[in-house]
C-alpha cells in the first residue's frame, strides 16, 4: 500500500512552510532515516527525514513551492515490491481530497437562484458554488475568509491542485470581490467593506499615495510577516512600560580586557574573545535569579515562574531577525556564553538553527549599542515578561563625590509586561542588573 509524505510540522506553532528543495527524485530508493527534502519556515531552513521505506513514486509539490499548508500531501512512496505507476497514480486525486468535506446537502431554489445568472468564468478548480463540497483551502486561508466575510466558493486558488492560500483571501480582500452575502439580505446596492483595524490601509489605498514609478514592489517574505504579527500582537495585547537607567562600564571594560588577554590558546586561536553583550547576557541572567519574582511567564490563569534563566539574544539577519536562546545562562560561564552565542548567530544568518534553539526564552537582550544607538525601548517578546533594550557605551560626565568626573556610561531600558512585573518589581530586577555590571566580578564567583 503506498505511503503518503505529509508536509511537516517543524514547530508547535507552524502552519505552513516552503518546499525549498527535494534532495530525492522520483523512482530514488527511500531508507528510513534519509533527508529527501528541505522545508523553510519563517526562522529556518529544516531537513525532512524519511521515516517509510520503499520507491519515491510520486512528488506532488515541487521544489521551490511556497505556503504549503502542514499536513498536506507532498509525495507519495510505493512499498517494496508494489506497482510504482499504480502507487502514483491515485496521489494525483489524493491531495485535494484530504479537504474535502462530506457532500452538502441539496441546496434550495433561493440558493441556486444568484447562480443562474452569474455570467460564466473561465474554467477553474471545483469550489463550494460549483462541486457542493466544501473548498480545497488552507487552514489559515480559512480562518482569513472567514474574518474578512469571504465566500471561499468564489475565489479561484493559486496553491498546488488548486487550493486556495493566504495570498489569494488577500488579493480578494484587495479587490473588494468575493463578499459573502448575508441570508436573505434584501436586494440593495453593496456597500464597500471597510478594512479591519489591525490591517491598517489597503494595499491599493497605500499604492495610491505615491506616483506609480517611484516605488518598487516587494512581497514579504514568511519571517517579515511572522515578525509584523508577533509585534502586532505584543503590542496590542501586553501592557508595556518601561524603566531606563544607566550603568558604569569601566570596571566591566577593564575585567573583560584581562580576561580576554588571559584567554588560553586553542588551535592557534584564542579560547574565547569575550564581548560586552555577553556580560550582559550574563548579568541579566543572574539578576532573574537575584529576583526570580520578575523571572515569569504571563497566562491567563496562571503566572509561568521559571525555574531557569533563559536568555534570547536578538540576532539581526537578512530579512529581519531572529532570537536564538542561551538556556540557564546563570549558570554557564562566560566563556561558554560567547562561543555559544558566536555559535548560534553563525548559524541562525544561515537560517541553520532548530526550533529549539529559538524558542523559548524566559526574556531577551536587544543590543543596538554596537550600532551607536544611545538608547531605545524594545517590545515583549511573548511569551517573555521582560527584554532588555542595550545603548551604546559612551563617555559622559558624571558626579562623583560632588567631583566632576568622566565615566563611560551604558544607558539601558527594561520593557516589562505590566501584568506580571510591576513598577517596584522592575526597578528591583534593573537594580540587580546594574550591580553586576558595576562590580562585574560576582559574575565570576
Amino acid at each position: 500500500m503506498p505511503t503518503n509524505i505529509l508536509m511537516p510540522a517543524l514547530s508547535p506553532t507552524m502552519e505552513k512552510g516552503n518546499l525549498a528543495k527535494w534532495l530525492k527524485k522520483e523512482g530514488d530508493t527511500i531508507k528510513s532515516g534519509d533527508i529527501i527534502a528541505e522545508i523553510e519556515t519563517d526562522k529556518a531552513t529544516m531537513e525532512v527525514e524519511a521515516v517509510d521505506e520503499g520507491i519515491l513514486a510520486k512528488i506532488l509539490v515541487p521544489d521551490g513551492t511556497a505556503d504549503v499548508a502542514v499536513n498536506e500531501i507532498i509525495g507519495v512512496i510505493a512499498a517494496e515490491g508494489e506497482d510504482v505507476k499504480a502507487a502514483a497514480a491515485p496521489a494525483k486525486a489524493e491531495a485535494p481530497k484530504a479537504e474535502a468535506a462530506p457532500k452538502a446537502a441539496a441546496p434550495t431554489p433561493a440558493a441556486e437562484a444568484p447562480k443562474a445568472s452569474e455570467a460564466p468564468k473561465a474554467a477553474a478548480a471545483p469550489t463550494a458554488s460549483t462541486s457542493g463540497e466544501r473548498p480545497f483551502a488552507s487552514p489559515l486561508a480559512k480562518r482569513l475568509a472567514k474574518e474578512a466575510g469571504l465566500d471561499l466558493g468564489k475565489i479561484q486558488g493559486s496553491g498546488p491542485h488548486g487550493r486556495i492560500v493566504e495570498k489569494d483571501i488577500e488579493a480578494a480582500k484587495a479587490g473588494g470581490a468575493a463578499k459573502a452575502a448575508p441570508a436573505a439580505a434584501p436586494a440593495a446596492a453593496p456597500k464597500p467593506a471597510a478594512a479591519p483595524l489591525a490591517a491598517g490601509m489597503s494595499d491599493e489605498a497605500v499604492k495610491k499615495l505615491f506616483a506609480p514609478d517611484s516605488y518598487e514592489e516587494v512581497p514579504h517574505d514568511g519571517m517579515r510577516k511572522t515578525i509584523a504579527r508577533r509585534l502586532l500582537e505584543s503590542k496590542q495585547t501586553i501592557p508595556h512600560f518601561y524603566l531606563t537607567i544607566d550603568c558604569e562600564l569601566d570596571a566591566l571594560l577593564k575585567l573583560r580586557a584581562e580576561l580576554n588577554a588571559a584567554a588560553p590558546e586553542k588551535d592557534g586561536k584564542p579560547a574565547y574573545k569575550l564581548s560586552v553583550n555577553d556580560m550582559v547576557i550574563k548579568a541579566l541572567a543572574l539578576a532573574l535569579r537575584a529576583v526570580p519574582e520578575a523571572n515569569v511567564s504571563w497566562t491567563e490563569n496562571t503566572m509561568l515562574k521559571h525555574k531557569h534563566a533563559d536568555v534570547g539574544v536578538a540576532v539581526s539577519i537578512p530579512g529581519g531577525l531572529i532570537t536564538p536562546v542561551i538556556n540557564d545562562a546563570c549558570h554557564k560561564t562566560l566563556s561558554q556564553i560567547s562561543n555559544e552565542m558566536k555559535d548560534l548567530a553563525a548559524r541562525a544568518k544561515n537560517r541553520k538553527l532548530k526550533p529549539e534553539e529559538y524558542q523559548g526564552g524566559t526574556t531577551a537582550v536587544s543590543n543596538l549599542g554596537m550600532f551607536g544607538v544611545k538608547d531605545f525601548a524594545a517590545i515583549v517578546n511573548p511569551p517573555h515578561a521582560t527584554i532588555l533594550a542595550v545603548g551604546a557605551g559612551e563617555q559622559r560626565a558624571v558626579v562623583k563625590g560632588g567631583q566632576l568626573a568622566v565615566a563611560t556610561v551604558m544607558s539601558v531600558t527594561l520593557s516589562t509586561d505590566h501584568r506580571a512585573v510591576d513598577g517596584a518589581l522592575g526597578a528591583e530586577l534593573m537594580q540587580a542588573f546594574k550591580g553586576y555590571i558595576e562590580k562585574p566580578m560576582a559574575m565570576l564567583v
